[in-house]
């Protein structure tokens, strides 16, 4: 299986969500003021009715309101088998280009999104959060990952991220859910530029593993007739047409800082995360797809270094041993034995390199960077 498995963060507190249950703890209104006269109850099957309402400008708005944080923003913590118990938090959409490249996309659904810590305020609290891996298939075959980040995202070739057992890994920020191919700390003031310092952090670590597969919706998307077909008839459609947010408008008369404020609208659903692609970053995205990855130390130093890869182990040029070699035929690194201060990583061929494939950290007993509270 190649669907990727996610990482949550140790201090996570807003877990997956219910995509119905959304539909189910909010209103949809419209410049602040209650829609009526539309069908009810509203269901996933009837959703995109909104869409005559006030199309984009319609929100789902939380009962409560933001400010109250009601439990059911909390979401639902996967049990140990990685499985959100009686929430469909995932939606898988394949898209097929009938060129032998297929995408698997999977929208990962939270019922609200926690800012970032900036100067000692909060920025960027809402309502509804929608994240995304997305896998490039050719002929069958998984090439690439990209994996979304706030505005941005980054993209990896498919043998260079970490797995396991065979499937490809995904952290997800603390609160704010962008997914990253490492855990450490992640600076995004430049999207797509993932620093391990900097104003603007998400954290991630190993925390609850969540397998977005234990309960999901799928569905293929034809790109030239714009038509979602459910894989499954039991599968609601109708939902991905809505057109309107996912959360409550933003909050009036707030004050922000440099452009930024505490309480911000929701976000638009998976139909307009660009489905239709050419490469493996979204068209207008100026990124790469990497063939490595950068591994940060506990104080978030990169130095690059040369490894030296014999008998099963990987070496740096002062001896120390950083991991060991999985079996030679799935040429993957385990953490297992490998200090804490060293991340693991999947190298391509077992050779003496000079390492762009990973940066090294700071000495033992430098300690973390504290995170905000």
């Amino acid at each position: 299986m190649t669907a990727p498995l996610v990482w949550l963060d140790v201090n996570e507190t807003y877990f997956p969500g219910d995509i119905y249950g959304q539909v189910q703890n909010t209103y949809p209104a419209l410049n602040y003021t209650k829609i009526t006269g539309y069908t009810t109850p509203l269901t996933l099957d009837n959703l995109d009715q909104l869409n005559d309402f006030g199309n984009t400008s319609v929100y789902l708005t939380s009962n409560e309101g933001i400010e109250a944080f009601p439990a059911w923003f909390n979401g639902t913590q996967p049990n140990s088998d990685g499985v959100t118990e009686g929430a469909t938090s995932c939606a898988i959409v394949t898209v097929d280009h009938g060129d032998g490249t297929l995408d698997a996309f999977y929208f990962y659904f939270y019922s609200f999104n926690k800012g970032d810590i900036v100067l000692d305020v909060v920025w960027g609290d809402h309502v509804g959060d929608w994240e995304h891996n997305m896998v490039r298939f050719e002929n069958g075959e998984p090439q690439a990952l990209w994996y979304s980040q706030h505005s941005g995202g980054e993209a990896f070739t498919y043998d260079a991220v970490l797995k396991i057992n065979g499937r490809p890994v995904a952290y997800s920020g603390q609160g704010t859910h962008a997914n990253y191919a490492i855990e450490g700390v992640h600076d995004h003031t430049i999207p797509g530029v993932n620093l391990p310092f900097g104003p603007v952090n998400d954290y991630t670590s190993n925390g609850t593993l969540w397998d977005p597969t234990g309960n999901y919706y799928a569905y293929s998307y034809d790109n030239i007739t714009a038509v979602f077909t459910a894989y499954d008839s039991s599968y609601p459609v109708n939902w991905l047409y809505f057109n309107g947010q996912w959360g409550d408008i933003q909050v009036a008369n707030q004050t922000g800082i440099f452009g930024e404020y505490e309480y911000t609208s929701g976000p638009n659903g998976p139909k307009f995360k660009n489905l239709v692609r050419t490469n493996v970053c979204p068209d207008g995205d100026d990124c790469d797809v990497l063939d490595y990855l950068w591994l940060t130390g506990s104080g978030g130093g990169l130095q690059r270094r040369t490894l030296l890869v014999a008998d099963g182990v990987i070496a740096s040029t002062n001896d120390t041993t950083i991991a060991r070699v999985w079996p030679s035929g799935e040429r993957e690194l385990a953490e297992t034995g490998a200090p804490e201060f060293w991340r693991a990583v999947r190298l391509p061929k077992f050779a003496l390199v000079g390492l762009r494939s990973c940066s090294l950290g700071k000495a033992p007993g430098t300690e973390d960077p504290e995170r905000p509270n």
